[in-house]
């Protein structure tokens, strides 16, 4: 099991050496992501990701501060924001998907095809076996009576 721990942090620290190359931190990029989704609202995805609204809030704010986004008044609710990536944010994600694809061609596509479908294959039953575990469990005794 030390491979996959190994792995996960290996991802992680690619995705913030990505991130600081177009001078994001990984949270950054994470917010950044979601904002270019249809109906982003932060409050929930500081619930998705065990944070705070503040801190969501927060960092929305630094990618406002930095051209990347702007915040704009909700049409249907003015105590609502609507987030829109700017031309520099564009730019961004531009580079960002170029970084991703040079790492897919150098690393990914260097493989077999049948060991990327063993890999994927593994891994997608590691993942549901770990959901399976990890989702929260109804216990019983609290729905008699």
């Amino acid at each position: 099991m030390e491979c996959l721990g190994r792995l996960a942090a290996l991802f992680a620290q690619r995705r913030r050496q990505l991130a600081e190359g177009v001078g994001l931190t990984d949270q950054q990029w994470q917010v950044f992501e979601e904002v270019q989704r249809e109906h982003f609202m932060p409050s929930l995805f500081a619930a998705r990701r065990d944070s705070t609204p503040a801190a969501v809030s927060k960092i929305l704010r630094q990618l406002v501060d930095k051209g990347l986004i702007v915040a704009e008044v909700a049409e249907h609710d003015a105590r609502q924001r609507n987030y829109v990536v700017t031309a520099s944010g564009q730019e961004i994600i531009r580079e960002l998907r170029r970084q991703r694809e040079r790492a897919i061609e150098e690393v990914w596509m260097q493989f077999e095809s049948e060991d990327l479908h063993g890999f994927v294959e593994f891994a997608s039953t590691l993942g549901a076996r770990l959901e399976a575990i990890a989702l929260p469990t109804i216990d019983a005794s609290a729905t008699d009576g």
